[in-house]
């Protein structure tokens, strides 16, 4: 009997061996998707970084309802024309009040709340309010996918809207003005589109996502220009021309792909850590493209604001 098992146990064993050591080859191709996937995140938080400078130069030759508009049609025909080159067929029927959604946070609410902001509000303290992005859209995520975060990720994200709203006060004086009102509101709904479109994105190709959105919001941008752009004045200048092409090209849809691409290739946990770095870019921009002043207040509260982020974001994961 020990004779046969000393026999037979090389046998045994040496499937298990080779099984193994067979397991670790492939490990290069997830090197390089995880490596461009990282790069792709990067950029994508980079351009969005851009995106409130860029729509302050837009207000400087377009009225806010027809910066808005403009943005929103361009990125609509951009889209119609990525969906017809990769042959991307039609979304489900169940998947359309989704891409509603995300049409209403990310293609139109938030566009036009930000820019009726910044007619007022500098791109600074409009950085630092929207901030809280990320902490409010992993609240909507947590109700809508009825997950249950910890405790300590509920205390980190009061926490960072505590933050906010201290920081509020004090430049305000105590009284928020009204575009702090629509900043506050466009935090709201665009925290609806994203967590939306991150459930979206389980089915649909990321960049599929975004630009199913941007053309069903297209009837309605489109109307918008109509109406808006005789009623606004308009100045056309290079800054005006620039911000518009980068709000519509980057900020409302390029962007959005490499960001999406970015984040399927990585996972939404990793690359919504490049999303901290994000107000602090704009501050950055925000000094070097319009030449304004920081406040004392402005970057302390960032860092606050990133530090809670990242605290949900290990709380979440």
């Amino acid at each position: 009997m020990t004779a046969q098992d000393s026999a037979t146990r090389p046998a045994a064993i040496a499937p298990q061996a080779s099984a193994s050591v067979s397991i670790p080859a492939p490990t290069p191709a997830p090197t390089a998707a995880s490596t461009s996937g990282t790069a792709l995140a990067a950029l994508g938080v980079l351009c969005f970084s851009i995106s409130f400078p860029a729509t302050a130069w837009a207000l400087t030759g377009f009225g806010p309802w027809s910066a808005t508009g403009l943005r929103g049609s361009v990125a609509g025909l951009l889209a119609a024309l990525y969906l017809l080159a990769v042959r991307a067929p039609l979304p489900r029927r169940h998947q359309w009040p989704g891409l509603l959604v995300v049409a209403l946070g990310c293609v139109l609410g938030f566009p036009l709340l930000t820019t009726l902001a910044l007619r007022t509000s500098s791109t600074a303290h409009s950085a630092v309010v929207i901030g809280v992005l990320p902490l409010a859209t992993a609240v909507f995520a947590a109700l809508r996918t009825g997950r249950r975060p910890s405790r300590v990720f509920w205390a980190a994200a009061l926490a960072g809207a505590a933050a906010v709203l201290v920081f509020t006060a004090l430049q305000s004086h105590g009284r928020p003005t009204g575009a702090d009102l629509y900043l506050f509101a466009a935090v709201l709904i665009c925290a609806a589109g994203y967590a939306e479109g991150g459930r979206l994105s389980r089915e649909l190709p990321g960049a599929q996502v975004i630009a199913w959105a941007v053309v069903a919001a297209l009837p309605v941008t489109l109307l918008t220009v109509a109406l808006a752009l005789p009623a606004e004045p308009v100045h056309l200048g290079v800054k005006a021309l620039a911000g518009l092409a980068y709000t519509a090209a980057v900020s409302q849809f390029g962007g959005f792909v490499l960001w999406y691409r970015g984040m399927a290739a990585i996972g939404v946990p990793r690359a919504s850590q490049f999303q901290l770095a994000q107000p602090l870019l704009t501050l950055v921009w925000s000094v070097l493209l319009l030449g304004e002043a920081l406040p004392a207040a402005a970057p302390v509260t960032a860092v606050v604001v990133l530090v809670c982020i990242a605290v949900t974001q290990r709380a979440r994961t």
